[in-house]
C-alpha cells in the first residue's frame, strides 16, 4: 500500500463492540487507524489508548458539542472546553493525527462562525493537534455555497470535506458550485467517503447500478482531491464513513445492521485503495 494513502475506520456504529475485539477486526481488515468520538461512550481512555498501540493502530477524533446551550457564548464555552478536554485524553500517551470538528450550527451569522473558527486555531496553535472543521448538514459547513464564502475570507482553514451532506442539502451535485468545490478541495486535509445522494446523505449500497451515478459525483471530486495532495506531496487520509441506522436503511437486508454497515466501509476502503494505489 502507498505510505502517502491512510484509512481510518470508525468507531461511529460499534460503540457496543469491546475495544480488543474492534480493534483487532480494524486491523485484520488492513485499516491505519480509526475514526472516534470518545464523548460517545463511558470507559478507561487509557485503556483505549493502550489498545491502539498494542495494535500499532493510529487515532483522530471526531466531535460535536452535544451538550445544550442557552445562547452562543454558553456554546463557545462548550466548544473550547470539550477540545481542551480531547485534546487532553491523549496527553503524554498517544496524541491524535488530528481532531475533526463538527462546529458551529447552520444559523450562525458571520461572527458567530469566525468566533468558532478563531478558537480552534487558538486551541491548534496551543496544542499543536490539527483541527479541521468537518462539512456537515446542521453545522455551520452545512453547504458549499457557505463554506465557499467563509474560506475566502479564511485561507488558513483546513476541512475534512464530506461531499455527502452538500449533496443532500443542495438536492444536486453541485454542477453549478464549482468554485466552491474547489476551494474546499484546496483546504481539505482529511476526507470522509461515504457516498449520498441528492435525496439523503447515505445510498443504500454504492456498489449498485441504481447509484453509479452518485458514486462517479463523489469520485470526481474525490479524484481531484487526490491528485492535488499528490502534487504537494502531502498525505491522504480517508475515514470509510458509512454509518448504522438511521444512515443504515433495514429494508429487506437479512444480515445485521453491524455487519451490513462494516460491509459497506470495507467494500469502500478496498474500492478506494484499488484506485488511489
Amino acid at each position: 500500500m502507498d505510505t502517502d494513502l491512510k484509512f481510518l475506520a470508525p468507531r461511529w456504529g460499534f460503540e457496543n463492540v469491546p475495544w480488543t475485539s474492534f480493534l483487532k477486526q480494524v486491523k485484520e481488515a488492513s485499516y491505519s487507524g480509526i475514526e472516534w468520538f470518545p464523548f460517545a461512550e463511558s470507559g478507561d481512555y487509557k485503556q483505549v489508548l493502550a489498545l491502539l498501540n498494542h495494535y500499532e493502530l493510529d487515532y483522530a477524533i471526531v466531535m460535536a458539542v452535544v451538550r445544550p446551550y442557552e445562547n452562543f457564548e454558553l456554546y463557545l464555552t462548550h466548544l473550547k472546553e470539550d477540545l481542551n478536554k480531547l485534546i487532553d485524553i491523549g496527553r503524554g500517551i498517544k496524541t491524535p493525527l488530528f481532531i475533526s470538528a463538527q462546529t458551529g450550527r447552520e444559523f450562525f451569522n458571520d461572527d458567530q462562525v469566525q468566533h468558532c473558527l478563531e478558537a480552534c486555531q487558538q486551541i491548534q496553535d496551543e496544542f499543536h493537534i490539527p483541527i479541521y472543521q468537518e462539512t456537515h448538514r446542521n453545522k455551520w459547513s452545512y453547504a458549499a455555497h457557505r463554506v465557499g464564502e467563509i474560506l475566502m475570507k479564511n485561507k488558513t482553514v483546513r476541512l475534512t470535506l464530506d461531499v455527502s451532506h452538500w449533496f443532500c442539502v443542495s438536492e444536486s451535485y453541485l454542477e453549478d458550485q464549482q468554485s466552491a468545490v474547489s476551494e474546499a478541495i484546496k483546504h481539505a486535509c482529511h476526507i470522509h467517503a461515504r457516498v449520498g445522494h441528492t435525496q439523503g446523505p447515505q445510498v443504500w449500497e454504492p456498489a449498485a447500478e441504481e447509484y453509479k451515478e452518485a458514486l462517479n459525483a463523489h469520485l470526481q471530486i474525490w479524484d481531484k482531491w487526490v491528485a492535488y495532495r499528490r502534487e504537494r506531496n502531502e498525505p491522504i487520509s480517508i475515514t470509510t464513513e458509512f454509518g448504522p441506522a438511521p444512515y443504515l436503511i433495514k429494508g429487506d437486508r437479512t444480515i445485521s445492521l453491524a455487519h451490513e454497515q462494516w460491509r459497506l466501509n470495507i467494500w469502500m476502503k478496498d474500492f478506494l485503495k484499488n484506485r488511489y494505489s
